[in-house]
């Protein structure tokens, strides 16, 4: 799967995690499988402050392949369908660690 497969809102979430880098994101609501920016996730940013650090370069490319933990995010909240994220821990400009909000059936299998 490539970038430009993911939709508009699939694609801005991704753009964040790049632009953070390092750090996490809070609070962020799915509606029918996809991200929500209304009302806006909490965001928070990990500087170091020995090294040059910033955006991945990913991040000014219109087309690259997704990495494995990028799509397997991507499933699991659009299995979601409705919901919060609670958290979503960014390492090197991709999801790495999340916790979602569920209901006790959604988990029970």
């Amino acid at each position: 799967m490539q970038m430009e497969d993911l939709s508009p809102d699939r694609q801005r979430l991704l753009r964040l995690f790049q632009t953070i880098n390092f750090g996490r994101v809070e609070e962020l609501e799915i509606r029918n499988g996809e991200p929500a920016f209304s009302p806006a996730p909490r965001v928070f940013v990990e500087l170091k402050l020995d090294v040059d650090d910033g955006p991945r370069p990913e991040s000014r490319l219109s087309r690259f392949p997704l990495r494995s933990q990028v799509s397997r995010f991507f499933d699991r909240i659009g299995g979601l369908n409705h919901g919060t994220v609670e958290l979503i821990e960014i390492r090197h400009g991709m999801p790495f660690r999340m916790v979602l909000e569920a209901m006790p059936e959604e988990v029970e299998s």
